[in-house]
């Protein structure tokens, strides 16, 4: 089996430890039935160690010392799986532990925010809005990890010098996403990083090279439609601009109704296009960012991811 890089968890009186394929990730570091926690969490010999501890040296350089929020979907399957249900999920499968990935919140100078649609042909979350990510490899910090897959999806080439970088949040992300639609078969947590950079989205669009097997649509959303996104509240606009992503990879302006981006998973029967509930999630905590006296978004509002 070749290496990866998956979550552990310490505490003052333990050594870091793997975390099992069907153990929540919140649930274990919240001790309860809470949602979100407060965690600090650092990268070390290919080991994502997760810990409540804030001394000097137990996070990663781009945390604030506080901690960043660790949240799940009040329908994850991890927090409502069955003994039954848990025993008919393969053996190789719960041997193994609970991966690691990273997304790129890109924000312009001008306040844009980078988001992809994924493309039909991938596995899993296909024509969902996410933005650009994937899993950390072996012996890659996340920063290195975000910035190889933000070029690898959209041809974006940034100078890690010349960004200021932010970790927003971590979430814990299961396939299925809900019980409704069938048993888990990937656990991950998500590091949702900022990245700020000096070019604004019009620059940055020209730069643009998205590749056609990951990414079938990008769109550059502003703080006003994320907030009209995550409040459901009315908009003064029905429609977006969006550029699609051909075969060849060249890009076609279209447009795409604001609606969309309000849609939730159903529980049952093909997925709809809309903003994953993690990307929600993480766009809610970006527009604190933007406004410290924000609201934060309360992810309940989804039925399910």
């Amino acid at each position: 089996m070749s290496l990866r890089v998956l979550v552990h968890v310490a505490s003052e009186r333990s050594s870091p430890y793997r975390v099992p394929f069907l153990q929540s990730l919140v649930g274990l570091m919240a001790g309860g039935t809470d949602d979100e926690v407060k965690v600090n969490f650092r990268l070390e010999q290919n080991q994502f160690i997760l810990s409540k501890d804030q001394r000097p040296g137990t996070r990663d350089q781009y945390q604030r010392p506080e901690g960043v929020p660790l949240r799940r979907a009040p329908f994850c399957p991890m927090k409502h799986l069955s003994v039954t249900e848990a025993a008919s999920i393969p053996l190789d499968m719960t041997q193994g532990g609970v991966d690691v990935g990273v997304a790129i919140l890109l924000q312009s100078s001008n306040q844009r925010l980078l988001l992809t649609r994924r493309a039909k042909t991938l596995r899993i979350f296909t024509n969902v809005w996410v933005p650009p990510g994937g899993h950390i490899e072996p012996d890659e910090t996340v920063l290195e990890a975000g910035l190889r897959e933000l070029k690898e999806e959209t041809g974006l080439s940034l100078d890690p010098e010349q960004v200021q970088t932010q970790t927003l949040g971590l979430w814990e992300s299961v396939f299925p996403a809900a019980l409704s639609r069938g048993l888990p078969q990937r656990h991950h947590i998500v590091v949702y990083v900022l990245l700020k950079t000096r070019k604004d989205h019009e620059e940055l669009q020209e730069e643009l090279r998205p590749s056609a097997v990951e990414v079938s649509a990008c769109l550059w959303a502003d703080p006003g439609l994320i907030r009209t996104v995550l409040s459901q509240e009315d908009c003064n606009q029905d429609s977006v601009w969006v550029s699609e992503v051909s075969a060849d990879g060249s890009l076609t302006e279209i447009l795409v109704p604001v609606s969309v981006f309000r849609n939730s998973a159903p529980d049952h029967g093909p997925d709809l296009e809309r903003i994953s509930t993690g990307t929600k999630f993480a766009l809610g905590l970006w527009l604190q960012d933007l406004n410290p006296g924000g609201r934060p978004w309360n992810c309940s509002q989804e039925s399910t991811k």
